[in-house]
């Protein structure tokens, strides 16, 4: 039995609110002038790695005005004390979600759980979609991709974390292990989109039909000639794959 229930059954309805934008750009003027460009067509702003790291909670803080939820996306893999502190350090920021690697082992996951409190959804990363099979096996992990993600992501739940990141490649799987648990999709690429660095990867469509609650669209939008329209588009395209189930 989980040890604290903390899982969200909140899906967005919005086909707008199924998108967080990653902001994976170098300043905070460039992040907050992309939030706000495709604010209309996305409903969360992801703070990654690369804008935490050189700005800290000053990323954060320059993103709250667009008035969209935010999503510190950190991947948290530590002893559980320091990851649980770290957890309530960001809860105290008032970031919606927030990223713990599910291989830290039940002790961190209950350690993130408990500092999480209301308000915080933190989310489980599983198998990273850059990592093929092979390159899992690789690094000495016995079991094939998809029941390494399963075994994980029951230890999320187990635990009570709110939600799962993982490819859609596995969230049919994954949905059937964990039942409502927010499933968080990243490696979208819109059709004809090059996967670059990412091995697992979808389409909007495709990981929407297949049960996925949030997308995580990054180098598709902040790349493309127009990112207000390409989020338009993929917010379209959700709302076609409601409409014309497979």
């Amino acid at each position: 039995m989980p040890v604290s229930d903390k899982s969200s059954s909140k899906t967005p309805s919005r086909a707008r609110d199924r998108i967080a934008v990653a902001l994976d750009v170098s300043n905070l003027e460039e992040a907050r002038a992309l939030a706000e460009r495709v604010s209309p067509h996305v409903g969360v702003l992801k703070v990654g790695l690369e804008l935490f790291v050189r700005f800290g909670i000053d990323a954060v803080r320059a993103l709250a005005p667009v008035g969209l939820p935010i999503f510190l996306d950190l991947k948290l893999h530590d002893i559980p004390e320091t990851v649980g502190r770290s957890v309530a350090s960001a809860r105290e920021l008032g970031v919606s979600y927030l990223t713990v690697h599910a291989s830290g082992g039940p002790k961190m996951l209950r350690a993130a759980a408990d500092a999480a409190g209301d308000g915080l959804t933190l989310l489980g990363v599983t198998v990273l979609t850059s990592i093929t099979p092979a390159e899992l096996a690789g690094l000495g992990v016995p079991a094939p991709l998809e029941e390494h993600a399963r075994a994980l992501a029951r230890s999320c739940r187990d635990a009570g974390i709110g939600g799962l990141i993982t490819s859609a490649l596995e969230v049919e799987a994954l949905r059937q292990e964990v039942g409502d648990m927010l499933l968080v999709t990243p490696g979208i690429r819109p059709s004809g989109a090059s996967s670059q660095d990412q091995a697992r990867v979808a389409t909007p469509a495709e990981a929407i039909r297949r049960g996925a609650d949030l997308l995580v669209v990054g180098r598709p939008i902040r790349d493309a000639a127009d990112p207000r329209e390409a989020a338009a588009q993929i917010e379209r395209e959700i709302e076609r794959a409601w409409a014309t189930p497979s």
